[in-house]
């Protein structure tokens, strides 16, 4: 009896944080890879999808690439201030879930019209994950800690877009087009269950914030109006125009200018691993460097770089041999951009880091869904008017920079947050 009362009134051991390190980090990077693999995995399809639901046109099958984008760009805004009221935990649970619906609807469409509804659905759902996995980071770690966290999920959203096109056309090995939505629709599933069984709820009860639309929206007048943070969310969203232009037209690129289609996965992979590298090569030069030298040095890389493949592309010397290296080397500038671009804009936005983060989401993943359907559509069966289009994106991009900057380029920025307005 002795024995029992000493056991009974033992205290209970500490329970298991749960999910751990590892654990965390895989499914973060799991919940990351969603967006990549529902916008890459579908390229090597478009054709497909085009004449099994009677598309007119080879460039409206592009509808399906940019009605995600747009779905994804415009449920950036309410998530942030939704998870800040109601916690994260259920707001993801309700966008993923959104999510896999909507893969079900596209796998199940009859028409075209119905599968660039559902690719819309598909955006709004998994633009969740877009805004909730930096903050579940970022409550449950901090430091050094979460830098790791971060760094670690993103080698595997960098390897998502490499590998995505891969994924599609080995899928198509076995089954018609339908199936890439199947599977999309199983991965987000696995990773909903996953979240809800081993993810706890990251956000204190004492931080949660009611919503007040008048808060909400004087942050996005202020994020929008001051002069840095407008001038690289424009600019941002330029540059992403430029990528959406290349992900629009790069399926037909290679099928109807090279003849080449079974080749495109492959060079596909060598243009992304492009960003990838930079982006690993940026996060070992930034803290050295600096954000602005790095990235104003890499748009005058991209200007130029998309100036000569235009030059090239128009004088008729363009093959599959100088499209791979030429686009390679204009995303490893984007790679160094990126980033660093995201992150000056919110250098003045520290007091309302959450609210600026989704105006500037919003801005830029419309601005860059819109910029590059208008790139895709102008496809002619040459590269030119995609090498046109990014080369006018990299021009406009320097032109919202100097704005930001008043001027000046490459200087280094110690000064306090910006207060000017536009």
């Amino acid at each position: 009896m002795a024995h029992l009362a000493r056991m009974t009134s033992s205290p209970a051991p500490a329970p298991v944080q749960k999910p751990g390190f590892v654990e965390f980090v895989c499914l973060v990077a799991a919940l990351m890879a969603m967006n990549a693999l529902a916008i890459d995995s579908m390229l090597p399809a478009l054709p497909h999808i085009g004449a099994d639901l009677g598309v007119q046109t080879a460039n409206g099958v592009q509808w399906v690439v940019t009605a995600y984008l747009l779905g994804f760009g415009a449920a950036q805004l309410v998530y942030g201030p939704l998870a800040d009221r109601y916690g994260r935990k259920p707001v993801l649970m309700i966008g993923v879930g959104i999510y896999v619906v909507f893969s079900l609807l596209a796998t199940l469409a009859p028409t075209f019209d119905a599968l660039i509804a559902a690719r819309i659905g598909q955006g709004l759902g998994s633009a969740a994950t877009r805004v909730l996995v930096v903050s579940i980071v970022r409550d449950r770690y901090s430091g050094r800690d979460m830098a790791r966290v971060m760094s670690l999920s993103f080698l595997v959203f960098l390897g998502v877009p490499i590998l995505a096109p891969s994924v599609g056309a080995l899928i198509m090995q076995f089954g018609p087009w339908r199936w890439i939505f199947g599977v999309l629709m199983a991965f987000g599933l696995s990773v909903m269950l996953w979240a809800m069984i081993r993810l706890p709820e990251t956000l204190h009860p004492e931080y949660r914030q009611p919503i007040r639309m008048g808060r909400i929206l004087s942050g996005f007048r202020e994020a929008v109006t001051n002069r840095v943070s407008l001038g690289y969310t424009l600019a941002m969203g330029a540059l992403m125009g430029g990528l959406f232009g290349f992900i629009n037209s790069a399926e037909q690129i290679f099928s109807d200018v090279f003849h080449a289609r079974a080749a495109f996965p492959l060079v596909f992979a060598a243009i992304a691993g492009g960003i990838a590298i930079a982006s690993l090569l940026n996060a070992r030069l930034v803290g050295k460097l600096g954000s602005r030298l790095i990235s104003h040095t890499a748009l005058i890389g991209f200007i130029v770089i998309g100036a000569v493949h235009a030059a090239v592309a128009m004088a008729g010397f363009e093959n599959i041999w100088t499209f791979g290296i030429l686009q390679a080397m204009t995303m490893f500038c984007f790679g160094l951009m990126a980033g660093n671009f995201g992150s000056m804009a919110m250098e003045p936005m520290g007091h309302i880091a959450g609210t600026a983060s989704s105006a500037q989401g919003f801005l830029s993943t419309i601005m860059g869904s819109l910029a590059g359907f208008a790139v895709g559509q102008q496809f002619n069966g040459s590269t030119v008017p995609m090498m046109v289009g990014i080369t006018g994106y990299g021009l406009l991009a320097l032109a919202v920079v100097l704005y930001a900057e008043k001027g000046r380029l490459f200087r280094s920025h110690h000064l306090p947050p910006v207060q000017a307005t536009a």
